[in-house]
């Protein structure tokens, strides 16, 4: 018996247009083609939350540097911040409080920087800060402030406090982040934070929602190489003293 070449032609053409009608947004009703979402990703969407966390955290850890930006919350109080770190060093800035510095950290060596209003405002005088204004004060290794915003310009530091989901793991479907496919990972469906992992290259952490309201985060330029020096002596000025605790 011969085949009717004209009925396979019609009914791959109601094939497809069954397909055609069944998308809905993104979703793709089974058997259409194209309904795999981890189709051509790096794999990580398949594997339970616990090893999407842990080669999630394996990956930020062993980049040279990321770019950090958004909001946290600790010990009552907000930080938003936009920081470039790396192994030896980080640079950014952090708003608190309607007050903008900026941090500096060449290896061991920090430095803030910010204008006379911050500087007037923290120590409680009038004007008579006025020369730290726009330049770069040392922060001394044995002043509190220095264990306070260092760990802002300490990747492995702040990676290690921040890229945490409490409770129990679970996947949460795949999404985007800026153009780039992601796989969500929650801790307690939510309330203990929830992590969108790449699926494209290396499986970074791009955003990061801290439990209890403690903040969000969005990472970028992973692997990115930035530079970090010491600025200038015209640049930097000595406090004199323990900067304010404020």
């Amino acid at each position: 018996m011969t085949a009717n070449p004209r009925g396979r032609i019609r009914r791959t053409v109601l094939v497809t247009a069954t397909c055609a009608l069944a998308v809905t947004g993104a979703t793709v009703l089974s058997g259409c083609g194209g309904d795999d979402p981890d189709a051509g990703t790096n794999g990580v969407g398949k594997l339970p939350a616990g090893e999407i966390r842990t080669k999630s955290r394996a990956a930020a850890d062993a980049a040279p540097a990321v770019r950090l930006s958004g909001t946290v919350v600790t010990s009552g109080r907000t930080y938003q911040l936009d920081m470039r770190l790396k192994t030896d060093g980080g640079i950014g800035s952090v708003t608190s409080k309607g007050a903008t510095f900026k941090l500096l950290r060449v290896g061991e060596q920090l430095y803030l920087k910010a204008d006379a209003d911050f500087w007037n405002h923290a120590d409680g005088s009038d004007g008579a800060t006025g020369k730290l204004d726009g330049k770069y004060v040392k922060v001394p290794q044995g002043d509190p402030a220095y264990k306070k915003f260092s760990g802002f310009t300490d990747k492995a530091v702040l990676l290690d406090g921040l890229l945490t989901l409490h409770g129990t793991l679970a996947t949460d479907g795949h999404h985007d982040q800026s153009g780039t496919p992601t796989i969500r990972i929650t801790g307690d469906e939510g309330s203990g934070g929830t992590l969108d992992v790449s699926l494209r290259g290396k499986p970074y952490p791009l955003r990061l929602e801290r439990g209890g309201g403690a903040g969000t985060l969005r990472f970028s330029d992973w692997g990115e190489d930035f530079a970090v020096a010491k600025p200038a002596k015209s640049e930097t000025v000595d406090y004199g003293k323990q900067l304010p605790a404020s």
